[in-house]
């Protein structure tokens, strides 16, 4: 960790620790709409969504939820892709003092019908392109959205009958649950998630600020907002002119927290259901997008989109990254096709609402390639031995160990699973189950998830590393290691690899040996299996479950 004399890098001009107003969730949208009023919040196909016109939206909602008995307490499914309709009734929910729980829209019947019972969720708010899944869910009150199914309410019915006027509700911020996220279930079974109003407020207004040099402020009806006080020869974009296009999913994360993140800065967000490489760069160039922000895996396809190579996205002043750790020679390669931006990449989880670290984002920081950047404000990070103590164990800088962290944004335990919260939280610090390392700088790398570190005959064998070496070998354009259990040795690493379409020639043989020229014998790639693809979840995590299956 950084000494008493080496602290870590923190946004000039800013203080080390922020104020944060004590407000609900939805007074990030009340601010906005005040604030920004007729700007194009969401875009979607042919359809726009001003500040102004989403907040009375999701006051009709809210009002049209109280109306039929649902508020305080009650847990509200929002199972549907993105789309205009997602952010209305998310804050519609928030704003009638419901808790909402994104679904993934693409879960198996049972799966989610599991899912939403665990959570108790009374109402389900689907579309009819998915509601097909909702076969074995027990929900009191179903609203569809493009409805196939007379049983269910019509989601613009329920908007055409009520007042756009802000409900009378009482929320307390540090104790009402705003939203269950649930864990992505790489690894495992999925957990929920529950966390408060402030948690979520805490993190929007922590990545805002670091992303604009701002502080959180109360504008003159009692409303978060963020004032800009960095220097503007630092921090050249003015909140409320980005403009980006979204596509990663708002049931994730990263997703919903990007979501508050761009209301609360004023962005316009162009809403893409699909990812086609040549559209978004199409949209990116036509729309002259300020920022761009997605999982590697976007990036990745990204770049082998000649379309996008050649697009003119000169306008383009950030770009960030989170969901996976970025391999390096990606980073590098973002870096020298946008070398007037600044690339920030981050690091979260579900149980830290979002985010906890990020790159500098003011154009004088040093951003270093590789690594997911500095705690954020009021969010501390150690390193310790697997099952150290975070008060007492933390290792020095440069060494390997479990990513702890602490900050305001950290959830107080899972839903109605004490010995797995027990686990994990230890006087607020969360154990992350990520391995990882500090620099003399303060900056955090992400070397792997505990759960994914190979043992052979002892070692540790970190898959990550042997990922960054295998997209340095000509003609590799994806890869993923996993272990192949062996009775004698622990694990073997073993690669899965997609060839670049120009790459045809790479063999197995050439790209286990140039890696394993490169690592010591304990380290070394024992298989290579050529995919088409890499499978990632809908966030762009790599499925390493899958991978294990078809080893076995």
């Amino acid at each position: 960790m950084p000494t008493e004399t080496t602290p870590p890098v923190r946004p000039p001009g800013l203080p080390t620790s922020l104020s944060y107003p004590d407000v609900p969730v939805g007074s990030i949208l009340a601010g906005a709409a005040r604030r920004y009023r007729d700007r194009v919040a969401f875009r979607h196909r042919d359809e726009e969504l001003t500040f102004t016109g989403l907040w009375e939206a999701a006051c009709r909602f809210a009002n049209g939820m109280i109306r039929r008995g649902v508020g305080h307490g009650d847990v509200v499914a929002l199972h549907m892709p993105n789309g205009l309709a997602f952010p209305i009734a998310y804050y519609g929910c928030l704003l009638a003092g419901a808790t909402v729980t994104p679904t993934n829209p693409l879960l198996p019947p049972r799966a989610l019908a599991d899912q939403l019972a665990d959570c108790d969720a009374r109402v389900v708010v689907t579309h009819g392109r998915v509601a097909a899944a909702l076969q074995d869910v027990a929900a009191e009150l179903v609203i569809t959205v493009e409805p196939d199914d007379s049983a269910a309410l019509d989601f613009r019915d329920l908007l055409a009958q009520a007042p756009a006027t802000r409900p009378d509700v009482t929320i307390d911020p540090r104790v009402d649950v705003a939203q269950i996220g649930y864990t992505g279930g790489t690894t495992g079974r999925s957990k929920g998630v529950p966390l408060t109003h402030r948690n979520v407020v805490v993190n929007a207004v922590q990545y805002a600020c670091w992303g604009s040099g701002g502080v959180p402020t109360l504008d003159d009806g009692g409303e978060v907002t963020v004032t800009q006080i960095g220097d503007e020869a630092e921090w050249p974009s003015k909140l409320g002119t980005g403009v980006s296009v979204n596509l990663t999913p708002w049931f994730h994360a990263m997703g919903l927290g990007g979501l508050n993140i761009g209301v609360l800065s004023g962005a316009s967000v162009t809403v893409h259901g699909r990812f086609v490489p040549e559209k978004y760069a199409a949209d990116a160039e036509r729309l002259r997008v300020t920022s761009l922000s997605g999982a590697p895996a976007l990036y990745a396809a990204l770049l082998r989109c000649e379309r996008f190579r050649t697009a003119d996205l000169s306008s383009v002043r950030s770009l960030s990254s989170g969901a996976a750790p970025m391999p390096k020679a990606l980073g590098e390669a973002l870096a020298a096709r946008f070398p007037d931006a600044v690339l920030a990449e981050g690091y979260g989880l579900t149980e830290a609402t979002m985010g906890v670290t990020a790159n500098p984002s003011w154009r004088s920081g040093t951003r270093k390639v590789g690594t997911v950047g500095v705690p954020l404000f009021d969010t501390e990070i150690r390193i310790v031995p697997p099952g150290g103590d975070p008060e007492q164990d933390a290792l020095p800088a440069n060494t390997r160990g479990e990513v702890c962290v602490r900050g305001p944004q950290v959830m107080h335990g899972y839903l109605d699973r004490p010995e797995e919260t027990a686990a994990v939280l230890d006087r607020g610090w969360l154990r992350t189950g990520d391995i990882g390392v500090v620099d003399d700088d303060g900056f955090l790398s992400i070397v792997d998830r505990e759960k994914d570190v190979l043992l052979y005959k002892g070692y540790n064998v970190y898959p990550r590393e042997l990922e960054e070496l295998l997209l340095t070998v000509p003609g590799v354009a994806a890869a993923a290691v996993v272990g192949r259990p062996a009775d004698d040795v622990g694990e073997l690493p073993v690669a899965f690899v997609v060839r670049s379409p120009e790459a045809d020639s790479l063999t197995a043989d050439t790209a286990l040996a140039a890696v394993n020229a490169q690592v010591p014998p304990a380290k070394r790639l024992r298989e290579v299996h050529f995919v088409d693809t890499i499978p990632v979840s809908a966030a762009g995590k790599v499925l390493k479950r899958e991978l294990r299956e078809r080893l076995r």
